[in-house]
């Protein structure tokens, strides 16, 4: 009787335990406490919430494929989709612009991999911010203030 109680007080056992330490390790929520200019002692109202910008999110149609060399050779393809985030509203604006939008992001990319930004663990969280930055930089030679960022959506290496 006992073995068919053990697997059963084993699970309860688990849950209980996944609980408790859910509870134990939530993250703390921050409490924000407005202060009553009209009161004594209270010199400093609470700063007004900030509104979040408004935003569409574009895809640009086709993928980019950016061939890894190495002594001359191709060793590698790297092929990402990209998607840029602009001002509500402004999406035409992406679209009428996306083959002279595509060459600036695959002349950044291409720089990157010349770089080596896609050598090793190309993934990790400073190269990724590294190649976000880049790519930024290069929408924004040709949005403008349109751009308010650039999404990496898929990123896959293909060696050869």
């Amino acid at each position: 009787m006992l073995a068919k109680l053990l697997p059963l007080l084993l699970l309860l056992f688990g849950v209980a335990a996944g609980a408790g330490a859910g509870f134990v390790l939530r993250p703390e929520t921050e409490s924000v406490q407005v202060e009553n200019p009209a009161m004594p002692g209270k010199d400093h109202a609470a700063p007004a919430p900030e509104t979040p910008i408004a935003s569409d999110i574009v895809k640009l149609n086709n993928q980019f494929v950016i061939p890894l060399v190495a002594k001359d050779r191709i060793t590698a393809l790297m092929v990402l989709s990209l998607s840029v985030e602009t001002a509500a509203g402004r999406t035409s604006e992406i679209y009428d612009r996306e083959p002279k939008l595509r060459d600036v992001l695959l002349q950044a990319l291409f720089n990157h991999a010349n770089r080596g930004g896609f050598d090793g663990e190309f993934t990790k969280a400073r190269n990724m911010d590294v190649l976000r930055l880049a790519l930024a930089e290069a929408a924004s030679e040709v949005l403008g203030d349109a751009i308010l960022g650039v999404l990496i959506t898929e990123i896959a290496r293909q060696d050869i």
